[in-house]
């Protein structure tokens, strides 16, 4: 059976600066990290070592001692003022550090000026050998799976990509034949969490609970096995997981530990069925 490579997402332990994030991803099994070089909203968290040279340096040295590797750097987000070539300086240092995908928000509310910003960031990400990852989110301008396909459908070459986040699919309009109707070359990675029911009805507390509140895998109401059952067996996973009252509560060592053996133990168990099944 194949078992995905694990990955410690950015905003599960955004107060760790990228080294000691690698640090907390040997000691924990992970195999990759993400990190966000660019916050996502004003004056929120971020590592900008694109911005820094001895900083990149620095990473790249560690990067290059580990065993863990850099999967994805966060966030690009396409609003109606999108400049792709302010973004060069970040795609090239993910490029530098080894990383594999740009994970992408969209915000312009014009659907058509959006989807020319994402054909121009994909083009952009092939010429530095990553993949534009565009995750559909309730709240912003791509609010679900079939949005995100049919802005990703209109650029070429090899860097579409639809970045797939469980909680994102649960509290959206997005069905299980949405995610099975993506193109299995635009699937480069998932986000794995659970989240609380009764699902929030208002963006405001949608948002909150995405960035604060998330559940480890098996504790909420998401529907993982089917989500998961929708994907390859060895697409990467990404916990992407904040919680800071619980992380504070068990400590992070012993948190991690928590979020990585309820991943392991649902992606593995989806994987055993579907092999069972054949």
């Amino acid at each position: 059976m194949t078992t995905p490579r694990l990955g410690l997402a950015a905003l599960t332990v955004l107060d760790t600066a990228p080294i000691p994030q690698i640090d907390l991803a040997e000691r924990h099994g992970f195999d990759t990290i993400g990190i966000r070089l660019l916050p996502a909203a004003p004056g929120t968290t971020a590592y900008p070592v694109h911005q820094d040279r001895r900083a990149l340096a620095d990473l790249r040295r560690r990067l290059d001692d580990s065993s863990v590797t850099l999967f994805d750097i966060e966030i690009i987000r396409l609003a109606a003022d999108f400049d792709v070539n302010a973004f060069e300086p970040m795609l090239a240092a993910g490029a530098e550090l080894g990383a594999k995908a740009v994970l992408v928000g969209g915000d312009d509310p014009d659907r058509a000026r959006l989807t020319d910003s994402y054909a121009r960031l994909a083009q952009a990400c092939a010429a530095h050998g990553l993949v534009a990852s565009l995750e559909f989110m309730p709240w912003t301008a791509v609010p679900d799976a079939r949005a995100a396909i049919d802005i990703v459908s209109h650029a070429d070459g090899p860097a579409r990509s639809v970045l797939i986040d469980a909680l994102h699919v649960d509290r959206s309009a997005t069905t299980l034949d949405d995610l099975a109707a993506i193109p299995r070359d635009w699937l480069h990675y998932a986000q794995l969490c659970d989240g609380r029911m009764p699902r929030p009805t208002d963006d405001a507390e949608l948002i909150r609970q995405a960035r604060e509140e998330r559940l480890p895998a098996r504790e909420g109401g998401i529907d993982l096995a089917g989500i998961w059952a929708t994907l390859p067996a060895d697409l990467p996973v990404s916990i992407e997981l904040p919680n800071e009252p619980r992380r504070r509560a068990v400590g992070t060592d012993a948190w991690l530990e928590h979020l990585v053996s309820t991943a392991r133990d649902t992606v593995d168990s989806v994987g055993a069925e579907q092999l069972s099944a054949h």
